[in-house]
């Protein structure tokens, strides 16, 4: 129970990574609040968590809008009487260059993968200010750390993400708070599902390519939840700062 006792907020927890995370955290012992705008997806993991016998509840949330994050915050707060943990881990992709991502694309995809992030944590730091502190765990990217092809909204939001973990860790360490981000490589998710589709290629095809890697095949989203439990968990109690690649080894060589 390398959980027990805290509260955690997860976004982006009706699916994928989030789900796996949000499963994890609550049998590890946390209490977890999955924060989503997928509001059947959402309902199903707390369900879930409850019928396992731990503690959940789903919060709709769109993580692009300012009310909508304090909101979750809030309830959270309410909910469980404070907030240890905040997994910041909506995020979407469009696969595209430059010259044919519209606008309105790249102004979405900003909004998911990086106001998110700065709006979530604006409203949750002072609540671990005020209990001694917390953590907080950004999903960034390997595509954060290296550039990709036909992905420059996704690879810019990213990258930032990472840069904003390292800031926000300098601002935040004497309130004890760490923060520190995980870089997954490809994991079988409905997002990675729509690249493909965005790319105008089969399933199979398209998994198969990103499975070429040392360790010769993609992530599950529960790699990538043991890789949040350590950087939620104490036993990650001197990292802070830190961009942690969980991809199979990638980005090896």
């Amino acid at each position: 129970m390398r959980l027990a006792d805290k509260v955690a907020l997860i976004t982006g927890g009706a699916s994928g990574i989030g789900r796996a995370t949000a499963l994890l955290f609550a049998r590890e012992g946390a209490a977890v609040s999955v924060v989503d705008l997928d509001e059947a997806g959402g309902q199903a993991v707390a369900h879930q968590i409850v019928d396992e016998g731990g503690r959940a509840i789903f919060v709709r949330c769109d993580v692009s809008l300012a009310a909508d994050c304090q909101r979750a915050v809030q309830q959270t707060v309410d909910e469980w009487g404070g907030l240890d943990i905040l997994f910041n881990n909506a995020g979407i992709i469009r696969r595209a260059t430059v010259i044919d991502t519209t606008e309105e694309e790249w102004d979405r995809v900003m909004a998911v993968n990086v106001k998110s992030i700065f709006l979530l944590s604006k409203y949750a730091i002072p609540v671990m200010a005020q209990t001694g502190g917390g953590v907080i765990i950004n999903t960034a990217s390997g595509w954060g750390l290296v550039g990709g092809r036909r992905a420059v909204s996704y690879c810019a939001s990213k990258g930032a993400v990472v840069n904003m973990t390292r800031a926000m860790a300098l601002d935040h360490g004497e309130q004890n708070i760490r923060v520190n981000c995980i870089c997954p490589g490809d994991t079988d998710t409905a997002m990675l599902r729509s690249e493909a589709q965005q790319l105008g290629e089969s399933d199979e095809d398209f998994l198969a390519e990103a499975a070429g890697r040392p360790l010769q095949r993609i992530g599950k989203p529960e790699d990538i939840a043991q890789a949040v439990l350590y950087l939620a968990s104490d036993a990650s109690s001197f990292v802070t700062g830190a961009s942690l690649v969980v991809d199979g080894g990638g980005l090896a060589g």
